[in-house]
């Protein structure tokens, strides 16, 4: 009991009550429970890059609903398309197929 009188006496009585509670106030906000302040903080992050991914996922799809539209309703893409992506051919044209490495 003389040590907690000691350490009282040494070094909480020069610090305010007031600023004393607000610290651990602070301090059991930052580390206590399900909701505290770092989970908080990391569930953010989380739904941060979430949504950037919806936001790419959209601009794919947008992107990809263009690209199926142009092939509906353009035959010179379509046939283009057939070409490059099929390898497909008139009956008298040869193709030379080209790989990078």
């Amino acid at each position: 009991m003389s040590f907690l009188k000691s350490f009282y006496n040494n070094c909480l009585s020069r610090i305010n009550a007031y600023a004393l509670v607000t610290i651990g106030v602070i301090a059991l906000t930052f580390t206590a429970g399900d909701s505290n302040l770092y989970t908080r903080y990391t569930y953010d992050e989380k739904i941060r890059k979430l949504e950037k991914e919806i936001k790419y996922y959209q601009d794919e799809i947008k992107l990809n609903k263009e690209k199926l539209n142009s092939l509906r309703t353009d035959r010179e893409g379509l046939e283009r398309f057939a070409r490059e992506e099929y390898y497909m051919k008139k009956p008298d044209e040869d193709v030379f197929i080209i790989r990078q490495r």
